[in-house]
């Protein structure tokens, strides 16, 4: 963040675009709020510059769900929206989106785009500046030729030459005959250039170099580049996923999620669960946030010793419902849907986008049915008679935080919104068999790439690293069910369900991992020679 000064200035963010170089990574949100290190982009932005300088955001397209965020996230910050009426189609352009934006930018400024992020201190505008770094290819972007560090010529996309890239982040001190070029050069193309199109006006006042450690966020390629790189010091170990985020913003945590459904009920639910979830601090239709609270996942302290404390606490969570016949009538529906129907349904997406076939393949040396020949062998009757429990509906192991609290030990983290569309109860079986998937799956074995996958025809081999820790996990929390009345083989067979559940909403290739684990604890469940049903 740059030092407090007396010179006044703004900061312009232009995010009203498309972000088509994405692809359908921006079908959902906006460029801006592509996750980086669970953090979307803008805040790298943002978070340059002091709180007391005013902020002018140009939005367009999800603009709502930038407005969203920015006001859950800098509540305190004087951030300006504009919104703009053309981001796609004809007559749109960064440079229509820019020059809505005059009005508000009457003094010197700093450009920013959307998906440049920079690691060195960004200078005010008391002078002319553009920022420029060295690439091996610079083709895709414009190009500066300067001499004494100054800019000499701004040159087209494509151009191939002895010259640095230009990163999109300029000081403009020069406001006045920026906008003058800007709005007399329409017919020339200032709409579709952007602000490069001011900018070479302006060389004849001078403009100054600065070069800069940069990321491009606009593009996949860059995109991953980033995020590998400020995933290096995050302690967070969350799976990416496409329609829904949490991000950690200084002693807040947003949820995100594109179904205004799951945000409304999230939050609905949040006051049942009470003292053993975070309290909500505010919440939009697409987002809500809570504080933030101090201690470690169970994912990075799984002991045998922190799991009996934690199962002796999780015991008065689940506080049993008592059901009319009715009610009981309605929850084996919902149970019936939720483990059948659900299931059925996603190895069906699952084959959709493998572009695979139902076979009878050989896993692990294990002649094995086909998936759905499999599933109608299962007792769905059975798994269907849960017991309607306070549930949280997503209990693994990245989900309960360890506090340092010996008054409130434990924390429970991204809960389920409903159990089938119920919101007041759900199967405590559910809740038991996530547990049981995290003792055998880590997130650590996804992280680091502990597995291995390899098909040959219809011969398939999988592997992964477990901890002995993980193991004794297992072993007493097998004894734990059972010796609580639990029916442990009713676990087992709802945890090769979640894995197979699960393994379409990832990414390849431990989509494999998990699908061919899933189907290989079914059939070990569904053999006659297993005799624990």
């Amino acid at each position: 963040m740059g030092k407090k000064l007396n010179f006044k200035y703004k900061v312009l963010i232009a995010s009203a675009g498309l972000g088509n170089r994405l692809k359908g990574m921006t079908k959902n949100i906006n460029k801006a709020l592509i996750s980086i290190a669970h953090k979307p982009a803008i805040s790298y932005i943002i978070e340059k510059f002091d709180v007391d300088i005013e902020i002018i955001i140009a939005v367009g397209y999800k603009a709502d769900l930038i407005k969203d965020y920015i006001s859950i996230a800098y509540p305190n910050r004087k951030i300006t929206f504009v919104d703009v009426d053309k981001f796609e189609g004809e007559g749109s352009g960064l440079g229509y989106s820019i020059m809505k934006c005059e009005e508000h930018l009457q003094c010197p400024f700093i450009f920013s785009s959307n998906d440049t992020i920079v690691l060195e201190d960004i200078k005010p505008p008391t002078f002319n500046w553009m920022g420029q770094t060295d690439l091996e290819d610079n083709s895709q972007y414009r190009s500066i030729v300067s001499k004494n560090n100054q800019v000499k010529e701004l040159r087209a996309k494509n151009y191939i030459g002895d010259s640095k890239a230009y990163i999109g982040l300029s000081g403009i001190f020069n406001y006045k005959e920026f906008w003058s070029s800007m709005k007399s050069g329409v017919n020339e193309g200032s709409i579709m250039i952007g602000e490069s199109f001011g900018l070479r006006n302006l060389i004849s006042k001078n403009i100054s170099l600065f070069d800069f450690t940069w990321f491009d966020t606009g593009n996949i390629d860059q995109l991953n580049k980033t995020r590998e790189f400020f995933s290096k010091n995050n302690n967070y170990n969350i799976l990416e996923k496409e329609e829904e985020a949490i991000w950690f913003q200084e002693d807040k945590v947003i949820k995100f999620s594109i179904d205004k459904n799951f945000i409304k009920n999230r939050v609905a639910r949040s006051s049942s669960l009470g003292k053993y979830i975070p309290s909500i601090i505010t919440s939009s239709e697409n987002m809500f946030a809570y504080k933030k609270i101090e201690g470690d996942v169970f994912s990075k302290l799984p002991s045998e010793k922190n799991l009996k404390f934690f199962l002796n606490w999780i015991e008065e969570f689940w506080q049993k419902k008592e059901l009319s016949r009715d009610q009981e009538k309605d929850f084996f529906s919902t149970c019936n849907v939720f483990y059948k129907e659900k299931t059925y349904k996603r190895v069906k997406l699952f084959f959709t986008e493998l572009e695979r076939f139902d076979v009878e393949e050989n896993i692990n040396g294990i002649q094995t049915p086909k998936i759905f020949d499999l599933l109608d062998m299962v007792d769905w009757k059975l798994l269907s008679k849960g017991i309607p429990v306070r549930f949280h509906g997503d209990l693994h192991f990245e989900n309960i935080l360890i506090n340092n609290n010996s008054d409130q030990p434990f924390t429970l983290l991204d809960w389920r919104q409903d159990f089938g569309g119920n919101m007041e109860y759900g199967d405590i079986y559910y809740d038991l068999a996530k547990l049981n998937h995290g003792f055998i799956i880590s997130h650590k074995i996804i992280d680091e790439e502990l597995f291995n996958v390899e098909t040959n025809l219809d011969h398939i081999r999988y592997d992964f690293h477990r901890t002995q820790n993980l193991i004794n996990c297992e072993e007493y929390f097998k004894d734990w069910v059972v010796n609580k009345g639990f029916n442990y083989s009713k676990v087992e067979l709802l945890t090769s369900l979640i894995f197979l559940n699960i393994a379409v909403l990832h990414h390849y290739p431990y989509n494999k991992l998990l699908f061919y684990l899933g189907k290989s604890m079914l059939y070990k469940y569904l053999r006659p020679e297993n005799n624990n049903k």
